[in-house]
């Protein structure tokens, strides 16, 4: 598999981490992160449900989907430290991985548009494509760790809160479509590394030039119907010899 070529699996990549990239901003405006529910032995009442986000919280009557109270100011007043961690870590876990995208698609640009032959003035400056998809192989791998991590832990964290305030507390469905997005980087990146590893060709597996040897003037060759005689005539002067003889 050489790496001039664009081949399925980078688009395979690029198309998983764009949905990674959108299941994770998905699960970050979602407001069912954690659910609440308040029980009554009041027939005449209904028992409640309170939906909890990362920036507002809704709360609605048992199987009912309109909000009989809505918190849009939950972000500033959040109280559960997992939420408050899931606010700053999602966000920059969007960024990363935003980043990890476009150089991704750098990549298959580079791949796709360049020239066999790199230009002169330019060639020290461009970066092969398989450097390209090695460091957003890395950057995916690093989003997903940074989702992942306090996703899992918002799970565990129920404990806690039913510990100390009742047996109340579960998780809900955001939980699941995060923990997919990261799981979808995760998967992302080991294509790109099965790329990597399959076309690198340089002595280096970082960040190489495009070529490891561009051409310059020094390898150019003559023509052999040029002579020694015809390439130095230009610089060859005649100076007369004049001879005495006795």
């Amino acid at each position: 598999m050489g790496c001039q070529e664009v081949h399925a699996v980078t688009l395979l990549a690029f198309v998983c981490g764009t949905a990674s990239i959108a299941g994770l901003f998905t699960a970050t405006l979602l407001p069912q992160w954690r659910q609440m529910k308040l029980y009554t032995y009041n027939r005449n009442e209904k028992n409640l449900t309170v939906s909890i986000g990362m920036w507002v919280k809704c709360t609605r009557q048992e199987w009912s989907r309109e909000c009989l109270m809505y918190d849009g100011e939950w972000y500033a007043s959040v109280d559960q430290l997992d939420i408050r961690v899931l606010q700053f870590a999602l966000p920059f876990s969007i960024l990363t991985a935003g980043s990890a995208l476009i150089l991704c698609l750098t990549g298959i640009c580079n791949t796709t548009f360049s020239p066999n032959v790199p230009n002169l003035k330019i060639a020290r400056c461009v970066v092969n494509s398989s450097g390209c998809h090695l460091v957003a192989g890395l950057l995916y791998v690093l989003a997903g760790s940074i989702s992942l991590t306090p996703s899992i832990w918002s799970i565990f964290y129920n404990d806690v809160l039913n510990r100390k305030y009742g047996p109340y507390f579960t998780y809900d469905i955001a939980v699941f479509v995060a923990i997919g997005g990261s799981g979808g980087m995760y998967f992302t990146a080991l294509l790109l590394f099965i790329w990597y590893c399959a076309c690198k060709s340089l002595p280096s597996p970082f960040w190489q030039p495009l070529y490891s040897h561009a051409p310059s003037m020094h390898s150019y060759v003559p023509p052999s119907s040029y002579s020694s005689r015809s390439r130095m005539s230009a610089i060859e002067i005649d100076i007369p010899v004049v001879s005495h003889t006795a």
